[in-house]
């Protein structure tokens, strides 16, 4: 579109030279047209050789590193990217102000040059005020022959050069502006709009990144929770910062089954009972403090009170081999891998998990006897990592406590911990170094403190049972061998620690209590080695301990004792279940097959790539995958069947609140005898 500068045809002579302008005088020509007629720089310089366009360059390179950045950031975010985005940002607003001064608003529309050519002669292009010298009188100058003649005159060749050019407005570029956030070469809206947004996007970061941290240190907060709950005792936490309402009581009575009950209910059938009295809180456990109510009875309802004016409620687990009174199902639930506010929501409470808004819709009616959480319950180099001190992971398990959404997912269910790497640092295998005393501090403090009892004293890794179900919590960061140190096939290098294998392959040696039907493995980290990206931190990388830890595991199904082995895992953000089937023509029946199901993450980024295949020749057989989601979790449900002589296993899992797959497994065959008959009776 022509703008409304004036068009006129404007005339130049800028040589007069008996020759053709070469190509060199064409191009000083055209730029000094363009000077004539307030060209840019940057045009100038492209029409000449000059480098002007790198302001261009660089701005659309810093821009798209910006947007692609912030958008990576508020959705997978890496604590590298903060600082990095901020810098950008700050380069991109200075390569705009200065592309912005360099770009004309006008452009050539119509460029024409016209060349005359006259012959003239020298004498001609005299002034004729400009008198002759005495030399060249009008009189002979010379004579031949006898006879006077007139001089010939000399003739030249001069070039007029005429050039006429139209200016028009530039097009907004719309497109281009908003793309490649370069300013508008003639509407300042649109150049203020691609700034806006990329500031905006920076602006979700640093939201995302700082404000929880700075904003919500939670040092104010007073919660209890409910931890490990067997068939006799109830482990619970209390945090209270203000010292002043010291000393605190604990009590508990048995309550009616019903929800509503409360406090000041005169139909509770026990009275008060003391379970504890706190005389000192301080800063040296962060003002927590760990408790257990003793001499409970299975299967019963209790109340508890805290005279800071915290209170809940409890039900005991059944005893071990048993289902709860008036039903034969036993359930809990698992996942792993939470960060408050993931997905990015700027309107969001910066403390707000959404996956626990999902949970909460399904826990009463899956009425779970407790949550089996496999690890990175909190970030701490995720989307930043502030320090490596105590203070710094303290705050993380704060934050999460303090989520307005903490308690729809505590009151009526309890929650047992495993350690993985973010409770520590990314793919941890540095054993007890630094920064490993400052995040097992919190980790004691509000995880361990109220967990199951170690298969060993003072062990971190695990072991239980309750109801038709015996549990082994394995710890996979403190002991393991670096994951590069050595192939993963070498015996030299291990997962478990030596202690700690030996305490697992006792466990799944054992003969289990009657009614106990199922061996249940937990590892923080998938025991598959379908997972094909950065698998040398999974048990892909320890394949020869993983080979001990099959053998045994097939040995269970085998003993032709009716017990069924399943691995339970998270960390990827993804969902898989696979298959373990024992080495055709080896001595263990396919009845023996070992099923691993990968939760993760309950609230928390999904990978948009595909990680998980099966590779022709291996044994790891993929039954199901399920990548996408932001937040899931698996309910776990096992029901005997046959009259109780078999156990079946439904796992039914649940993707950003809606029930999406199921699959079940039942125990192999109470049968002794070889492996063709376990198989021939178990179908």
């Amino acid at each position: 579109m022509l703008g409304s500068l004036p068009t006129a045809p404007r005339s130049t002579n800028l040589w007069r030279r008996s020759r053709t302008l070469s190509a060199k005088e064409d191009m000083y020509h055209n730029e000094h047209a363009m000077d004539a007629y307030g060209g840019s720089e940057v045009e100038k310089g492209s029409r000449a050789g000059w480098p002007g366009g790198i302001y261009i360059a660089k701005g659309i390179e810093t821009c798209w590193k910006l947007q692609w950045e912030d958008v990576i950031e508020t959705r997978i975010p890496g604590h590298h990217f903060p600082p990095l985005i901020l810098a950008l940002l700050l380069t991109y607003l200075v390569s705009f102000v200065v592309v912005s001064r360099k770009i004309s608003p006008y452009e050539v529309a119509f460029d024409e040059v016209d060349i005359i050519q006259t012959n003239v002669t020298k004498e001609s292009r005299k002034d004729a005020r400009t008198p002759l010298p005495p030399s060249k009188a009008a009189h002979p100058s010379s004579v031949a022959n006898g006879k006077h003649s007139l001089p010939q005159e000399e003739e030249e060749e001069e070039l007029e050069i005429k050039q006429t050019v139209v200016l028009g407005e530039r097009d907004p570029q719309i497109v281009k502006t908003l793309l490649f956030g370069l300013p508008s070469p003639t509407s300042v809206l649109w150049s203020v709009v691609t700034v806006a947004t990329n500031v905006v996007l920076a602006t979700f970061v640093a939201d995302l990144v700082y404000r929880a941290p700075l904003l919500y240190q939670s040092h104010d907060l007073s919660f209890v929770r409910v931890g490990f709950v067997s068939d006799t005792y109830a482990k619970l936490v209390i945090r209270e910062p203000n010292t002043s309402k010291l000393p605190i009581y604990i009590s508990y009575r048995r309550a009616l089954e019903s929800e509503s009950s409360n406090i000041g209910d005169t139909r509770l059938e026990d009275p008060w009972k003391s379970a504890d009295s706190i005389f000192f809180l301080s800063n040296e456990t962060d003002y927590t403090y760990s408790t257990t109510i003793l001499r409970l009875h299975p299967s019963t309802r209790y109340q508890y009170a805290v005279s800071n004016n915290l209170n809940g409620f409890f039900t005991t687990a059944p005893p071990i081999g048993q289902t709860a009174p008036n039903t034969d199902k036993f359930t809990f639930l698992t996942s792993s891998c939470i960060k408050p506010r993931f997905p990015y929501n700027p309107f969001a409470h910066s403390l707000s998990i959404p996956g626990f808004v999902h949970l909460a819709e399904w826990i009463p009616s899956l009425k779970a006897s407790f949550m089996l959480f496999l690890g990175d319950f909190i970030y701490i180099d995720v989307p930043h990592r502030f320090g490596a001190d105590i203070e710094t992971y303290r705050r993380e398990y704060r934050q999460v406590y303090s989520s307005p959404d903490w308690p729809a997912v505590s009151s009526s269910l309890r929650w047992i911990h495993v350690l993985d790497d973010h409770e520590i640092a990314n793919d941890w295998d540095r054993n007890t170094t630094a920064p490993w005393p400052a995040a097992i501090d919190p980790f004691n403090l509000y995880q361990a403190s109220v967990n199951p009892p170690g298969a060993r004293l003072g062990a971190s890794y695990l072991e239980f049972a309750q109801g038709p179900a015996a549990f082994f919590l394995m710890d996979t960061r403190r002991y393991r061998s670096p994951e590069l140190a050595a192939d993963p096939s070498s015996p030299n290098k291990s997962m478990l620690g030596g202690e700690q294998l030996a305490s697992l392959l006792s466990f799944l040696s054992r003969r289990e209590p009657t009614g106990v039907k199922w061996k249940i493995v937990v590892s923080s980290i998938p025991f598959t080695r379908n997972w094909r990206v950065n698998n040398a931190d999974t048990w892909a990388g320890y394949l020869h301990e993983r080979r001990i830890l099959l053998e045994a595991m097939w040995d269970v199904g085998m003993r032709g004792e009716g017990v069924g082995v399943i691995v339970l895992s998270g960390d990827r953000h993804e969902f898989a279940a696979t298959a373990f089937p024992p080495p055709k023509d080896g001595k263990w029946p396919l009845a023996a097959t070992v099923h691993e199901f990968s939760t993760s993450p309950l609230s928390m980024f999904y990978l948009p790539v595909r990680t998980y295949w099966e590779v022709e020749g291996e044994d790891d057989v993929c039954i199901k995958y399920i990548p996408d989601g932001n937040s899931k979790f698996l309910a776990v449900e096992i029901t005997n069947i046959l009259g109780g002589e078999q156990s079946l296993l439904k796992c039914r899992l649940f993707v950003d609140g809606v029930e999406t797959w199921s699959y079940a497994v039942t125990t192999p065959p109470p049968v002794v005898g070889g492996s063709r008959g376990k198989d021939a009776i178990w179908g």
